[in-house]
């Protein structure tokens, strides 16, 4: 598995089959690069505009570049009385102050679900390419910013890992990674058990241990006890944004419509005319929903929810606060 990870990171992983060159179907390195300008505008920075979710009226202000220590020094009139040290001054009889700078970047670390989940669209596009449209603009923005950008990048069986770097070339090796994994989910891939969500989140504490910026991108299949405490404790010392990613058939599903659904090997038919199975696909949709806004509830994240039947970039401006473009 580490073999084919790499191999994805570098874009020398064998073809897929061929897949359609339907961007609303699978997306592709050189369209997730054309983002970039479209892109302009968006902003993770911790001043938002009002209406912004990421504002601090949502949820809990994004903490921005963290502080390092400079040097102790005697304190002088017109100096901050805040940054007086009491401990040292104590100690010495004399006033000191202790001078901090805010750190030349924020590392960010965009996290994107590529699994057969996400290979699910009745409207505009898939799941997993309203992902990796999202994932390609927010990358772009944040190194426009002036901090590092890296990523994970999973699908069912591969994880591929970009250490945050203040470089195109991380860029580019996360979009890589992003495009190759898209084009790995088609209809005839095989039946494996999945990536679960929890291993890939240790594998995020284990990059992004504390001031950190983590965006996940995700439909949150597959989340268990442990996917809990382990979002807790990203949210407790890094700035974690979740994304869900639905689709509108997950809250209205139509009556009297005759569904094929299949896991690569075996196939079933769902009839939408009876109101019971209706309502149990539905339930089983936003139930993943409900748990990860009781995440925003308990934890205090912001929350930005993605439909793939809508245009991927005019909702995240409305959900930034932004006016339409």
């Amino acid at each position: 598995m580490k073999d084919r990870a790499a191999r994805i990171r570098t874009g020398t992983l064998p073809k897929a089959p061929q897949v359609s060159a339907d961007p609303r179907i699978h997306t592709d390195l050189a369209y997730l690069r054309s983002l970039e300008g479209p892109a302009r505008g968006l902003s993770f920075l911790p001043r938002q505009p009002a209406q912004s979710v990421l504002n601090g009226r949502h949820a809990s202000r994004l903490r921005g570049r963290g502080l390092n220590f400079e040097e102790l020094r005697d304190y002088l009139p017109g100096d901050d009385i805040r940054s007086i040290d009491w401990k040292v001054t104590a100690r010495t009889g004399r006033p000191h102050v202790r001078v901090m700078t805010e750190e030349r970047d924020r590392p960010a670390l965009i996290v994107v679900d590529q699994r057969m989940s996400m290979f699910f669209g009745t409207r505009r596009a898939m799941k997993s390419v309203t992902a990796a449209e999202a994932a390609a603009m927010a990358a772009f923005r944040i190194l426009d910013q002036g901090d590092r950008v890296g990523g994970i990048v999973f699908g069912d069986e591969v994880i591929a890992e970009i250490r945050p770097q203040r470089s195109r070339g991380a860029l580019n090796r996360f979009l890589t990674a992003l495009s190759e994994a898209n084009g790995l989910l088609h209809a005839e891939a095989p039946n494996t058990a999945p990536i679960g969500l929890t291993q890939v989140l240790r594998a995020v504490a284990r990059i992004a241990s504390r001031n950190h910026l983590i965006i996940v991108l995700s439909d949150f299949d597959g989340l268990d006890a442990e996917t809990d405490r382990i979002v807790s404790a990203l949210a407790r010392h890094n700035d974690l944004i979740l994304v869900p990613v639905t689709d509108p058939s997950a809250g209205e599903l139509p009556a009297g419509m005759r569904l094929v659904v299949t896991d690569g090997e075996l196939q079933a038919e769902i009839d939408t005319s009876a109101s019971a199975t209706r309502r149990a696909l539905v339930e089983m949709s936003t139930g993943r929903l409900a748990e990860v806004f009781d995440w925003q509830r308990r934890f205090g994240m912001p929350i930005l929810p993605l439909s793939a039947g809508e245009e991927t970039l005019p909702q995240m401006r409305r959900l930034l606060g932004l006016g339409p473009r």
